[in-house]
Parts: C-alpha cells; sequence; structure tokens
C-alpha cells in the first residue's frame, strides 16, 4: 500500500468525525476485539477504519516499518519475516492490533529483554478527539501518556517501529521445577543468559513449574507443528526439548488460546479431528465467549444448576522478587490452573504514566483465564477484588483489558492522573473520548 493510499483512509476517517455534532461520543469501527469488558453493547456508530491495516513502507536496512494502526499482528509479521525480521515484542494472539497493543499494553517471551510493544515505537500519528491528526514522537506527552490510555486520548491511525532480525526456527527447553521458590530464583538467572532470546513458563502448580527458553537457530531440521493433533502447552510436559519455525513459535498459544480451547471441546481428542482447523483461532474463541456473554448462556445455565461462577481474567505484572510470594498465595486462594508466566523489564529509561515499570526492577506478569465457583456468600467479584488487593500487596499493578475493580482513588494511585489530564486537555478538550477510569472500570467500580 502506498502512503496515498492511507492518507485517503485517513481522510475518510477525519471526514466521518466531523461530520458528527461536536458532543457526540466517538469510537472506531472495528472488526474484532481482544478486550474482555462485556458491558451493553456499544451502539454509537463505529468511524471506518478500512485502509489502516496494512504495510506502508517496510525498510529492511533500516530495519523498520511504517503501518497503519489497525494492522494485525498477523498481518504484520506476514509482512516481515520473509525480510528475516520481525516487532520486538510479538503479542501471542493473532488479531491483536499494533496500535491496539500501544494503547492498552501486550507482552510476550522477548519482554524479558525488549519491555512491552509501545517502547519499540519511533513515531505514531494519533487522531485526537480535537479531531485532529497529530505526528508525536518520544519527545511528546502524547507519545509518552499513550500506553494503556486504551483510546481515550486518541487513536493511533500510522506507527513507525524497530524491527529485530530472526533466524530460521527457534530451539526450545523446557526447565522443571518443584516450587515457585525454586522457579523464580532460576528466572533471575535464566534472564542474565545472553543466549537465551525467549524466556516464559507456565505454572500447572505450586509443584509443577516449567520455564522455556528459547534461542534462535540458523540451521535446518525437523520441527513440530502444533496447529494439528498435538497442543503446545501440554508439549511441555512431554518433552525437555522442541523446535519450532519462528512463524509457528510466534503462534504457538493462538492455536488453543493457551488452555482456553479445552472450554469449548477443542481439546478432546475425539472431538478435535472435526473442528476445522482455519476455526482453530484465539479470534474465533473469543466471538464464542462473546456470544455466550450476550446471550446469557452459561449464566443461566448456573442459574438452574444453582451453582454461580466467577470468571476472572487477569494479567497483572509482579516484582520478580516477590513473584513467588504471589503465586504461592495465588495458588492457596484461587482454584485456576495452569497459569502463564512470563518476565518482563522495561527496555529504556523513558517514563510512561500511566504504566510505570522501574528499568531496574524486572517484573513478572501472571496471566490467568477461567471461571471459578462461588461459595455461597461471596460475592460476584469475590476472586477479582481478591487478586486486585493481592496484587497490590505484593507491589504490583495490573492490565485494564478486562474486569478491573477499583474505586477512583485506588485507580488514580495506580495510573498518574495528573500527567492523563494534562494530555486529556489539550488533545481532547470537548471530552469525546471516554475518560480512563469510566471506560476500563464502569459499573466495577468497588462500593
Amino acid at each position: 500500500m502506498c502512503r496515498q493510499d492511507h492518507d485517503s483512509a485517513v481522510a475518510r476517517l477525519r471526514a466521518a468525525m466531523s461530520s458528527l455534532p461536536i458532543n457526540a461520543p466517538i469510537r472506531l469501527g472495528k472488526p474484532s476485539s481482544n478486550l474482555f469488558r462485556f458491558g451493553g453493547r456499544d451502539r454509537t456508530p463505529g468511524l471506518p477504519t478500512d485502509g489502516l491495516d496494512t504495510v506502508i513502507r517496510l525498510d529492511p536496512n533500516a530495519r523498520t516499518v511504517e503501518v497503519g494502526g489497525l494492522i494485525t499482528y498477523e498481518k504484520l509479521v506476514a509482512a516481515t519475516l520473509p525480510h528475516k525480521l520481525m516487532p520486538a515484542v510479538v503479542p501471542q494472539l493473532r488479531t491483536i492490533t499494533l496500535g491496539g497493543a500501544v494503547a492498552g499494553l501486550g507482552i510476550e517471551s522477548t519482554s524479558f529483554r525488549r519491555g512491552l510493544p509501545h517502547e519499540s515505537v519511533i513515531e505514531m500519528d494519533v487522531l485526537t478527539g480535537a479531531g485532529d491528526v497529530v505526528t508525536v514522537t518520544e519527545s511528546d506527552p502524547l507519545f509518552r501518556a499513550f500506553p494503556n490510555s486504551y483510546g481515550t486520548l486518541g487513536y493511533a491511525v500510522r506507527l513507525v517501529i524497530g524491527l529485530e532480525p530472526v533466524e530460521n526456527a527457534v530451539e526450545l527447553t523446557h526447565h522443571r521445577f518443584g516450587s515457585p521458590f525454586e522457579a523464580f530464583e532460576a528466572m533471575g538467572q535464566l534472564w542474565e543468559r545472553p543466549e537465551v532470546d525467549f524466556l516464559d513458563g507456565v505454572a500447572f502448580g505450586p509443584g509443577e513449574i516449567y520455564l522455556t527458553t528459547g534461542r534462535f537457530d540458523a540451521g535446518i531440521g525437523p520441527v513440530s507443528d502444533y496447529t494439528g493433533q498435538s497442543i503446545f502447552y501440554q508439549s511441555v510436559r512431554e518433552r525437555d526439548t522442541d523446535r519450532l519455525t519462528v512463524h509457528d513459535y510466534l503462534w504457538r498459544w493462538d492455536t488453543d488460546w493457551f488452555w482456553c480451547s479445552a472450554a469449548f471441546g477443542v481439546q478432546n481428542r475425539l472431538l478435535r479431528p472435526f473442528w476445522p482447523k482455519v476455526y482453530r483461532r484465539s479470534d474465533v474463541y473469543r466471538r464464542l465467549v462473546g456470544l455466550d456473554r450476550r446471550l446469557g448462556l452459561t449464566r443461566g445455565m448456573g442459574v438452574l444448576s444453582r451453582r454461580r461462577r466467577e470468571a476472572v481474567i487477569q494479567d497483572v505484572e509482579v516484582p520478580v522478587d516477590n513473584a513467588a510470594e504471589f503465586l504461592t498465595r495465588f495458588f492457596e486462594s484461587i482454584p485456576i490452573r495452569p497459569v502463564w508466566l512470563c518476565p518482563l523489564r522495561g527496555s529504556d529509561d523513558r517514563r510512561w504514566p500511566l504504566y510505570r515499570l522501574d528499568p531496574e526492577v524486572g517484573y513478572v506478569n501472571f496471566g490467568f483465564w477461567a471461571t471459578v465457583p462461588l461459595a455461597p456468600g461471596m460475592s460476584e467479584d469475590h476472586h477479582n477484588l481478591l487478586v486486585e488487593r493481592l496484587v497490590a500487596e505484593c507491589g504490583g499493578h495490573k492490565s485494564l483489558y478486562s474486569t478491573v475493580h477499583y474505586d477512583r482513588e485506588q485507580f488514580w494511585r495506580s495510573y498518574d492522573e495528573a500527567a492523563y489530564r494534562d494530555v486529556k486537555r489539550q488533545y481532547d478538550p470537548h471530552g469525546r473520548l471516554p475518560e480512563l477510569y469510566d471506560k476500563v472500570v464502569g459499573d466495577h467500580a468497588t462500593r
């Protein structure tokens, strides 16, 4: 796609926005979402986004790519891998968009060296609430406040990001540990090994934890395939080493949505062959969950069986020194297995006011996505509130893509209100975009 086509797409977007009354709320007409806030369906007409999901220019020599903000990582990786390049951090799910990952955070097994997706952004164009398209770089307050703003400060319509070189394949080693303390002590050691290019893990329980290290391999040889009958997360229990193409490694979690495809019967050995391969994708499962939430099927079955359940879908970051305590207490209190582990360190010394990470501190991201039974007398958000308290007690913070229960005071203690307000006043003076707290907390606020 040429720059002229992209500029035409942006012009259509701005024209649609300017045609609305000045007090009318606005939102993008995105074809998909990876958020897990299932409130009432937003009937606000979505602004047109066609033409904002393509590669504008790829420069293999400079290792940069210029793209539309709504390009999915699936399309982005497909464009860069033929040049033996990839984004510094590729979130696990194919349909996460680059603009969404920058505005709403993303993480993967390169984050222990490369931080989060916004840290490799060189420049971006943002459509603001005032209807302007502004080009911002790291010296601009909007650029720094954009990560974790979730579309409340504007929409990234164009980004330039740096790329990293890759080889033919990724060789994996799975290391087993018998306790959280052993696992996180080892994680701190693996973190420093220069030959480790990738690092993450899976905790099946307090006594069965695996850390997986990966390194690029330039050779040609056999590779595993986890897009068919075999399931990646189960393989870490079954073998000590493995080898995948870079493409298949990047999407190793997408086929089964980590392990969540089991809820749809996809991991059943009798049913799996009949579930079309083309539909073994995270976006398909996410749409099924959305349909269930809208129709209330699971909730209705719970009422009939008199068994209440609570969805606990969270990603949280805890300093690595407190990670063993967090996981131990989590397993003692919340019946969710497995849990994903992903180390993280901010890769530069720029400060991101809405999601501050101390560059001198290593963190561990814990991802857990399941429903759990509620005992009689428990509130509907019992376990989510417990997680938020535990995260605070362990000195961590959480992503905002799912349910959030903080009251306003708690929320703004973690996410810099003063910096947010300054940027909000400048770029959205009429309040056409939602407030961050209202958007991510809404009816879930702690009373």
